[in-house]
C-alpha cells in the first residue's frame, strides 16, 4: 500500500485528515484498488448500528471544506478545496456555464437547473426540485442534469441535512444540499478556477494520482480522471 494511502478511518476525524491528506478521495471501490472511502474504513465506520461514514458526509464537507458529488464515473468522491479549482478547470473545459450554454455545449435543461441552483444555493434537493417542478407532469431529467453539472464541476453537494421528526429526533437518509463551486467555497475559488489552462489542470490531477498510486497504469489514472 502506497505510504499516502496506508490508513485507517475509525473517526470523523480520520476521515477529513484522510481526505486533506489524500486530496482525492472516492467514496466507494472502484478500477483503482486501495483508492476509496470504503476499503479503508473500519467496520465500524461503515455500516453499523453506530454514526459512521454515512452520518460523517456532511460534517466532513462542512468541517474540511472540501468539495463532495458524484464527480468519477457518477459516483460520489471527495475533493479537498486545494484539488477542486484544478478539477473544475479540466471538467468545464475553461468555461464558465453561460458561455458554455451559448457555445452549444449544455442542454438547455442542464441551463435551467443550473440558473436555478445559482439563483437559491445552498438549497435541500427537495426544494431545488419545488422551485424548478420537478415532479411527475412537470419538468422531467432533475438526476440526469444534476449529475452532469457535478461531473462537469459546475456543483457539489455541499451538506447533508436530515429531517426531524416532532420529538426532534433526525431520521431517515440525510437529504442533500446542493451549491455551486463559486458559492461554496468563494474567492478562494473563483480567484483560482481559471489561472491554468485546462490541459495543465488535467496534467497536475494526472501527477497528483501517479504519486498517489505510483503502481497504477497511466491507461487506468487516465480513465479514471475522464
Amino acid at each position: 500500500m502506497p505510504e499516502r494511502l496506508n490508513f485507517t478511518i475509525e473517526t470523523k476525524q480520520a476521515l477529513i485528515d484522510a481526505v486533506q491528506t489524500v486530496g482525492i478521495l472516492p467514496l466507494f471501490r472502484n478500477a483503482l484498488p486501495g483508492f476509496s472511502v470504503e476499503e479503508h474504513a473500519a467496520p465500524s465506520a461503515w455500516f453499523s448500528e453506530e454514526p459512521g461514514v454515512w452520518e460523517w458526509k456532511g460534517p466532513v464537507i462542512q468541517e474540511a471544506g472540501c468539495a463532495y458529488g458524484k464527480f468519477f464515473g457518477n459516483k460520489a468522491a471527495f475533493i479537498s478545496a486545494e484539488w477542486f479549482p484544478d478539477f473544475a478547470n479540466y471538467r468545464r473545459d475553461g468555461y464558465d456555464f453561460d458561455a458554455r450554454f451559448d457555445d452549444g455545449l449544455a442542454t438547455y435543461k442542464d441551463k435551467q437547473l443550473f440558473d436555478l441552483l445559482e439563483a437559491h444555493a445552498p438549497v435541500l434537493s427537495k426544494t431545488l426540485k419545488r422551485a424548478g417542478n420537478y415532479r411527475k407532469g412537470g419538468t422531467t431529467g432533475f438526476d440526469a442534469s444534476m449529475n452532469r453539472l457535478q461531473a462537469q464541476g459546475y456543483a457539489v453537494i455541499s451538506n447533508f441535512v436530515y429531517m426531524k421528526d416532532r420529538y426532534g429526533k433526525e431520521y431517515g437518509w440525510g437529504v442533500a444540499e446542493y451549491s455551486t463551486p463559486e458559492q461554496f467555497f468563494g474567492d478562494a475559488f473563483t480567484n483560482a478556477v481559471y489561472q491554468r489552462q485546462p490541459e495543465e489542470s488535467y496534467q497536475r490531477l494526472l501527477a497528483h494520482l501517479h504519486s498517489l498510486l505510483p503502481d497504477a497504469s497511466e491507461q487506468a489514472l487516465r480513465s479514471f480522471l475522464q
